[in-house]
């Protein structure tokens, strides 16, 4: 997206890749149907040491922006669930996009670019392993740590530690939680059960689907909170979000785990809400018992053991301190000509599209400074 902002103005660019392919990630993003923006964006969708950093480019570059280039080339897709948007077809669309947009503003793309020293003095120098790039300005759009598979380094910290910039220390977002010994011997035989939650840390909260996985517990709630989630904390899950659980059970003449497990059946997939209710009922059935229980269906608290790591985070938090750029534009204040764009920066968004935004609208913020 940078090249092409680039190359529209007239600029002589190449654009490097270590890969064999260009968009590795975009073309397993959203299932393979690349969840490539959120019509609902806004720069409270960001975590960020500085929350107001992302403001000027999200404000320049917006999801209709990226929808008429969508649209442009007659590229069909769909709405999902809050604003998120994704091909009708394939993550193979956005990247034909991009490529056929780099040729048009001649912005040059080389595959199969080992980086092996950048320099600076006159300019920026890239050695690779088959040539050498000279140019007044460098960006880095390399990404964050997620995904190593697929080529994840940490090339750009590297890069930015060799300009002496500050670096937030990058953590796994979006990720599944792994739980401990006890609770996964409690739970992880319910893999592949799902139930619509509510996940909350100290001061964030999301209402979507929870999964139980054979280690601990994923699914789009899950993903969301562990963005904000730091180890050694607990999460709290409400399994009844907007349900009187145990409002059946006390409405009976009879008060005993197997009216509790109808009620809660209501709630929950059976075998879950028959498993909760076995490590969490009350040995009596009395008023405050019922109160107390009441208050565990809305305030279950776990503590994750940790998380499942880089391998399947879908994005990385942290990265280049915002303190070391300019918001409008994406330059390094220290180093004129170098520009950080994307994930490397300490700007995550949440699941749903953000990060393809930020991503576009950084790109495009030094895009046009270049």
């Amino acid at each position: 997206m940078c090249a092409i902002e680039a190359g529209k103005r007239g600029r002589s660019v190449a654009l490097l890749d270590h890969a064999d392919r260009i968009g590795k990630k975009i073309l397993i993003s959203g299932g393979g149907r690349c969840n490539f923006t959120n019509i609902h964006c806004t720069p409270e969708n960001f975590i960020s040491a500085n929350p107001h950093f992302a403001k000027s480019a999200l404000a320049r570059y917006t999801p209709d922006d990226f929808i008429a280039l969508v649209k442009k080339h007659r590229i069909t897709f769909h709405e999902k669930t809050l604003g998120q948007l994704f091909c009708d077809r394939s993550a193979q669309e956005i990247v034909t996009l991009l490529e056929e947009e780099c040729r048009a503003a001649n912005a040059e793309i080389f595959l199969n670019e080992k980086i092996r020293e950048v320099k600076h003095s006159n300019g920026f120098t890239v050695v690779t392993n088959s040539a050498e790039f000279h140019a007044p300005s460098l960006v880095i759009a390399t990404g964050g740590l997620s995904i190593p598979k697929l080529g994840a380094t940490s090339f750009g910290y590297d890069l930015a530690r060799q300009f002496n910039l500050k670096i937030i220390e990058p953590k796994p977002a979006l990720v599944p939680f792994v739980l401990t010994p006890k609770d996964q011997s409690n739970y992880c035989d319910l893999t592949g059960l799902s139930a619509e939650v509510i996940a909350s840390t100290k001061n964030q909260s999301f209402r979507e689907k929870m999964l139980i996985t054979h280690r601990g517990f994923s699914g789009p709630a899950i993903l969301q909170i562990s963005s904000y989630w730091n180890l050694g904390e607990s999460i709290r899950i409400d399994l009844a979000p907007d349900h009187d659980a145990t409002k059946p059970i006390r409405n009976t003449n009879v008060r005993n785990i197997t009216v509790a497990r109808a009620a809660f059946h209501k709630l929950l997939p059976s075998r879950m809400a028959t498993r909760w209710l076995e490590l969490n009922a009350p040995q009596t059935w009395t008023n405050k018992d019922l109160t107390d229980l009441e208050h565990r269906a809305h305030e279950w608290e776990i503590s994750p053991a940790g998380t499942e790591g880089y391998d399947k985070a879908e994005v990385t938090a942290g990265g280049v301190d915002t303190g070391e750029l300019s918001g409008k534009t994406m330059e390094c204040r220290k180093v004129p000509g170098l520009y950080f764009i994307g994930e490397v920066v300490d700007v995550t968004g949440q699941l749903g599209g953000f990060n393809f935004q930020w991503a576009w609208a950084s790109a495009a913020a030094a895009g046009r400074a270049l």
